[in-house]
């Protein structure tokens, strides 16, 4: 995995073992199993997490209660090459309402061959968040994309 970090800008890639349209599959229909449940904004644990499959669709993490926590919007979605998701989180780490104050965050998937599949993320426009919005950055970098992407190449049955 390498990391690239620039001022308002993180970048992320990773390699798996599959064809694209499974990595991109996988990457879509099952996010829930990979995104990290303690990443939570809700009040209560996770139950969980729904990636709606479509432009204008959400990100959402489902609470134990019902409850729920829209905290990215589906901008793009072209299987199986490209997604785009604002990031509807505020540097203090709860949801921002503002769709101006929300950054985005692209995930890209190119064939190596026909069995092997890079994805590429970059999450970009950090600093529409405003004051404080290094501390996303630095989140997302260090502790964020690095788990997201390990977990979701674990899926796969090989550490990448």
């Amino acid at each position: 995995m390498n990391t690239q970090a620039a001022d308002t800008l993180v970048r992320h890639s990773i390699m798996v073992e599959a064809p694209i349209e499974r990595a991109f599959e996988v990457f879509t229909e099952d996010f829930g199993k990979f995104k990290p449940r303690e990443h939570n904004l809700l009040a209560v644990p996770i139950a969980e997490t729904v990636f709606e499959p479509r432009v204008g669709g959400h990100i959402y993490d489902r609470g134990a209660d019902g409850s729920e926590c829209r905290w990215a919007r589906v901008l793009a979605y072209e299987p199986p090459h490209r997604v785009l998701l604002s990031w509807d989180i505020s540097p203090q780490w709860r949801l921002e309402t503002d769709p101006n104050k929300a950054s985005e965050w692209e995930v890209r998937f190119t064939a190596e061959t026909a069995n092997r599949t890079r994805l590429d993320l970059e999450h970009r426009k950090l600093e529409r968040h405003g004051a404080g919005w290094e501390s996303v950055r630095d989140g997302v970098a260090d502790q964020g994309w690095p788990l997201y992407l390990q977990r979701y190449a674990d899926l796969f049955g090989r550490r990448a």
